[in-house]
C-alpha cells in the first residue's frame, strides 16, 4: 500500500524538482517549509516593531512626567504595541511553527493547500503595512487600545479604518491557514498514524485551527459594526442613537478570549515535544493532555465576561464568569501536572531548548495563578485596569507564547538548516531573556496592587522606583532578542556551525526526525510506513 521511505530517496528529493531560485522561490513558494520560513521572519519583524513601540511606553515611563511622547501618542504606542505584537508577532509565528512542522510530523508530502497557503501569508503582507503606516495618517494611529473599544474607536481619524481593514485581511489569513491546517492533519496523515498517535503538536494546533475558524468571524462582525457607526449612520455602540458600549465588550471579549488561548494552546504543543525528548520519557498521560486541550477549548467560549466585572454586571452573571473562569484552572493544571510527571524520574538533561521549556512551565505557572486571582470578582474590581493585569497577560503572552516559541526554536533549528547552534550562547539567551523579563514584569504586580492604573503616560512619585525598575528591564529584554537573531538565527540561517545529525536530540521522537538535517525540500513524497507507535518508519 505504502512505499518505503529509506534515507536515500530522501536526499535524492532535492535533485528530482527543480525547485525556484533567487526571488520567485520566496514570492511564489508553495512548499510549506518556504513558507513556514516566511511566516517565522515576518513575525520577527513584526517582534522587533512592536518591541520598538513597547520601549517607547517604558522610556516614558521611565519617571514621572511627561519626558518624550505626549499622552496622545502614548496612546497610540500602547494600542499599536498591542495589536502588533498579537496580531503581528505572536499569531504569525504560530503558524509558521504549524506550517514548517505539521508534515514532517504526521508524514505528508506538504501542507493540503499549497496556493492558498502562499496567499495567506502574502495577506499579511500589505496588513502590517497598512498597520504600522497608520501612525503617519492625519491624527496619527489608533488610541483606543488594542481592544478597540466603543466609544473610543468612534472618535479616532482616519487610521481607525485603516486598521479595521488591515484586521480584516489578518482574519482572512487566519481563516485560511487554519482551513489548511485542519484538511492537512485530518486528511493527510501518513497510514497508521491515528489520531491518537498524532504528536501533542498536531493535535493542540488541530484544537487551535478550529478556535480560530469559530472566533475570527465575531471579530470581524464586531470592527464592521464599528466601521458602519462611524460612517453608515448606525447605533451600533453609540448611546445617542440608541447602541450600546457595552454591547462591543461582549462581541470582542467572545473572540478575545478565545483568542488568548489560539496563542498559547500550540505553545503547550511545543513544549509537550520538547520536555519528553530531554527527560527521555513518554509524555506523562498523552490521552488526558489531548482532552485537556479540547477542555481548554471549549471552556473558552464561556469565560469571555470575565474581562467586563466592573461593568454594572448582575451579581448572578458575575458568579457565572468567575466560577467557569477558576475551572479552566483544571485542565490547565493538567498539563503543568503532566509535564512535571514526565520530567520525574526522567534522564534529564539541560540542552537550551529544555531550558526554555522548563523555564516556560516556572513562569507561565506564575501567570496562571496571576489570572485565578483575577478570575476573583470582588479582587478583580481592585485589580482591574490596572498593571497587575498588564503583568498577568505579559507572563502568559511572553514568558508562555514567546519563551515556548524559543523552545521550538532552539528544538527544531538543526532539522530546519542542518547546522548545530552555539550552545553557550542559547544559554546566554535564554539567562539573559529569563532575568530581564522578571525584572521587567514582576514589578507591575506590585504597581497595580498600588493601585497604578494602564495606559496612563505620568504617575505620581510613589510608583517611580518599580517603574524606572521595569523600564531598565524591558531594554534589556529587547537587546536579548536582538543578541538572538544576530547571534543564533543568523549564523544558522548561514550554515555556519557544527553539522546536525539527523536526529540531533537522542531522546527525540516523531517523523521529523526520520528525515536528514536539513530537512529536504520535498519529504515524504510517498508515505511512510510507520511503526507500532506512529514515530519511527519501518525500512
Amino acid at each position: 500500500m505504502s512505499a518505503v521511505l529509506d534515507h536515500h530517496d530522501a536526499h535524492a528529493h532535492d535533485h528530482d524538482h527543480h525547485a525556484p531560485t533567487g526571488w520567485r522561490r520566496w514570492v511564489f513558494a508553495t512548499n510549506h517549509k518556504d513558507i513556514g520560513t516566511l511566516y517565522l521572519l515576518f513575525s520577527f519583524v513584526m517582534l522587533m516593531v512592536g518591541g520598538v513601540l513597547a520601549l517607547g511606553i517604558r522610556a516614558e515611563l521611565f519617571q514621572p512626567g511627561l519626558q518624550l511622547v505626549n499622552p496622545e501618542l502614548f496612546n497610540q504606542l500602547t494600542t499599536m504595541h498591542g495589536i502588533i505584537m498579537v496580531f503581528g508577532a505572536i499569531m504569525p509565528a504560530f503558524v509558521g511553527f504549524a506550517n514548517w512542522m505539521l508534515p514532517l510530523q504526521i508524514g505528508a508530502s506538504d501542507m493540503a493547500f499549497a496556493r492558498m497557503n502562499n496567499f495567506s501569508f502574502w495577506l499579511m503582507v500589505p496588513a502590517a503595512i497598512i498597520i504600522v503606516l497608520s501612525f503617519f495618517m492625519p491624527g496619527g494611529a489608533p488610541a483606543a487600545g488594542w481592544t478597540l473599544y466603543a466609544p473610543l474607536t468612534l472618535q479616532m481619524g482616519p487610521s481607525m479604518d485603516a486598521a479595521i481593514f488591515a484586521m480584516h485581511i489578518l482574519g482572512a489569513s487566519s481563516i485560511m491557514g487554519s482551513i489548511n491546517i485542519i484538511v492537512t492533519i485530518l486528511n493527510m496523515r501518513a497510514p497508521g498514524m491515528t489520531l491518537m498517535k498524532m504528536p501533542m503538536f498536531a493535535w493542540t494546533w488541530l484544537i487551535t485551527a478550529y478556535l480560530l475558524i469559530a472566533v475570527m468571524p465575531v471579530l470581524a462582525g464586531a470592527i464592521t459594526m464599528t466601521l458602519t457607526d462611524r460612517h453608515f449612520g448606525t447605533s451600533f455602540f453609540n448611546p445617542a442613537g440608541g447602541g450600546d458600549p457595552i454591547m462591543y465588550q461582549h462581541i470582542f471579549w467572545f473572540f478575545g478570549h478565545p483568542e488568548v488561548y489560539i496563542m498559547i494552546l500550540p505553545a503547550f504543543g511545543i513544549v509537550s515535544q520538547v520536555v519528553p525528548a530531554f527527560a527521555r520519557k513518554k509524555l506523562f498521560g498523552y490521552a488526558s493532555m489531548v482532552y485537556a486541550t479540547g477542555s481548554i477549548a471549549i471552556l473558552s467560549f464561556v469565560v469571555w465576561a470575565h474581562h467586563m466585572f466592573t461593568t454594572g454586571m448582575p451579581v448572578t452573571g458575575q458568579l457565572f464568569f468567575m466560577y467557569s473562569t477558576m475551572l479552566i484552572a483544571v485542565p490547565t493544571g493538567v498539563k503543568i501536572f503532566n509535564w512535571i510527571a514526565t520530567m520525574w524520574k526522567g534522564s534529564m538533561t539541560f540542552e537550551t531548548p529544555m531550558m526554555w521549556a522548563v523555564g516556560f512551565i516556572f513562569v507561565f505557572t506564575m501567570g496562571g495563578f496571576t489570572g485565578l486571582m483575577l478570575s476573583m470578582a470582588p479582587i478583580d474590581i481592585n485589580f482591574q485596569d490596572t498593571y497587575y493585569v498588564v503583568a498577568h497577560f505579559h507572563y502568559v503572552l511572553v514568558a508562555g507564547s514567546l519563551f515556548a516559541m524559543f523552545a521550538g526554536v532552539y528544538y527544531w533549528l538543526p532539522k530546519w538548516t542542518g547546522v548545530m547552534y552555539s550552545e553557550f550562547r542559547g544559554k546566554l539567551h535564554f539567562w539573559w531573556s529569563m532575568i530581564s523579563f522578571n525584572v521587567t514584569f514582576f514589578p507591575m504586580h506590585f504597581l497595580g496592587l498600588a493601585g497604578m492604573p494602564r495606559r496612563y503616560a505620568d504617575y505620581p512619585m510613589q510608583f517611580a522606583d518599580f517603574n524606572a525598575i521595569a523600564s531598565v528591564g524591558a531594554f534589556a529584554f529587547g537587546i536579548a532578542q536582538v543578541y538572538f537573531f544576530f547571534f543564533v538565527i543568523l549564523p544558522a540561517m548561514q550554515g555556519k556551525g557544527e553539522k546536525a545529525s539527523q536526529k540531533p536530540w537522542e531522546g527525540a521522537e516523531g517523523l521529523e526526525w526520520e528525515v536528514p538535517s536539513p530537512a529536504p525540500h520535498h519529504t515524504f513524497e510517498n508515505p511512510p510506513k510507520l511503526d507500532a507507535t506512529a514515530t519511527k518508519v519501518i525500512g
